[in-house]
């Protein structure tokens, strides 16, 4: 096989793997990009387009919970958007919220990652990752408040810190997650909401990334390939990952990896 059509399979392959546990995989997939060679702006692009493979898994795997909440599109009224229809309301609002902020921090991440130099955008990923699992471990202690359903106040929290999770490094569901753990609503709670709302906001930066530069250095066989092992291994795998996130103290793996990543950056950067 083609040593690039390679590389499109095995990142494709982690994606469909990493988007289900709270370790960026954004960050990861840009690490190993960068690795291999790619410009740091590059791996950045390809990185969040490959979300669009597992949106394409959520959206199979939550295709119940999908068509439950867009039935309420009909009762939906602005004054009792959110004690009426409360998750429809949230995944409205956090999604508008996040593509705001999501934006916004895309077009100042890819002018930095085109400044930066390899090492340092390694470490800077790295940074990231840390600052990522010392939220998880900090939210991890928090007791479950009885919240049962989200309110406007989470869903512009919640938006606004997905929105900043186009940042590689910063782990999307694991800021979602912990933001509506700090907010008061369980772990299953929690990562159902986070989940059902990455699937808009991943369609949406996938397509910011191909109408920013088009992919430029990805062929169309790359792309395919890759988007097909995301959908196929993360649709496959999303059951089973979702059992291991409530045993496993994903905190501690963040910590680890970026840890590795921001010493490996500094090293190579002098």
């Amino acid at each position: 096989m083609d040593r690039d059509l390679l590389v499109a399979l095995v990142v494709g392959v982690v994606q469909g793997v990493f988007e289900w546990l709270p370790i960026s995989s954004e960050g990861n997939i840009a690490l190993a990009l960068t690795a291999v060679g790619s410009d740091p702006s590059q791996a950045v692009a390809f990185a969040l387009f490959l979300h669009v493979g597992t949106a394409a898994s959520a959206t199979a795997y939550y295709r119940d919970e999908l068509r439950v909440v867009l039935a309420d599109l009909p009762r939906w009224r602005p004054n009792s958007a959110f004690s009426e229809t409360p998750t429809l309301s949230f995944l409205g609002v956090a999604t508008l919220v996040s593509g705001v902020v999501g934006v916004s921090a895309y077009l100042l991440l890819v002018e930095a990652a085109s400044a930066l130099t390899g090492g340092v955008f390694v470490a800077l990923v790295g940074a990231l990752l840390v600052a990522t699992g010392v939220l998880q471990r900090v939210a991890s202690g928090f007791e479950f408040a009885g919240r049962d359903a989200p309110n406007l106040v989470d869903a512009v929290l919640v938006g606004s810190l997905q929105g900043l999770a186009i940042l590689p490094g910063v782990s999307r569901s694991g800021v979602t997650a912990s933001a509506l753990l700090f907010r008061g609503h369980d772990g299953p709670e929690s990562f159902r909401l986070s989940f059902l709302l990455s699937i808009p906001a991943a369609l949406g930066g996938g397509l910011i990334a191909v109408l920013d530069d088009g992919l430029a250095d990805v062929t169309l066989a790359e792309a395919s390939v890759a988007l097909l092992a995301a959908a196929v291994v993360g649709y496959l795998s999303i059951d089973a990952l979702m059992r291991v996130v409530r045993r496993v103290s994903f905190w501690a793996v963040c910590v680890g990896l970026g840890s590795l990543a921001l010493v490996g950056g500094l090293l190579v950067t002098l």
